[in-house]
């Protein structure tokens, strides 16, 4: 991809990375705040209760990871599809219902952040590339402007001296006229 569609990717990435550490210290804000802590200790009825899950069914947990696969699924690029299918594919296979079937998928998952890591080195590494480019172009631009005022220089001072030596010869020419009818005057 070109430069100019890797920083517009990269600005894209980083703006929404910003809005959700943004979105993150806010909710952190909102849970510290003592009004918040009031109100978690209305709504708990009792120190003796507790909201501890001790088993969950593997049909229950795969539920939730399929329907979070689909809701990440709808908010991902139509490039990004292709490994969410993929996943989703392999936790309502026969052998995920097995056990050890979320292995394969968590396996899956580990990769999949591998190749992510490795893109965003290379989109860092092309963008580093690309600003050392756009700096180089622009001091050759900036040369080549020099020069080119030089050089328009260096003509119009030709320009002035081929004028003013025309001028010279066309004086010379006309005092060698004038001196030709003189010594033309004076022999006769």
């Amino acid at each position: 991809k070109g430069c100019a569609t890797k920083t517009a990717e990269w600005e894209e990435r980083s703006k929404l990375r910003a809005e959700e550490l943004v979105a993150l210290a806010d909710t952190i804000k909102v849970l510290n705040d003592d009004d918040a802590l009031e109100l978690f200790k209305k709504t708990l009825p009792s120190p003796s209760s507790s909201f501890v899950q001790v088993a969950a069914k593997a049909s229950t947990v795969r539920a939730r990871a399929l329907e979070a696969l689909r809701n990440a699924k709808g908010a991902a690029a139509q490039s990004d599809r292709t490994g969410l299918d993929l996943l989703m594919l392999a936790l309502a296979g026969k052998r995920s219902l097995s056990e050890g079937g979320f292995d394969k998928v968590i396996k899956m998952c580990d990769e999949m952040i591998e190749v992510l890591k490795r893109e965003q080195l290379d989109d860092e590494n092309k963008k580093e590339y690309c600003g050392t480019q756009f700096d180089l172009s622009d001091d050759n631009k900036k040369k080549l402007e020099r020069e080119i005022a030089d050089h328009e220089n260096a003509i119009a001072t030709a320009e002035e001296t081929i004028a003013t030596l025309a001028e010279e010869i066309a004086a010379l020419e006309e005092g060698i006229k004038n001196l030709d009818k003189s010594v033309a005057e004076a022999t006769e």
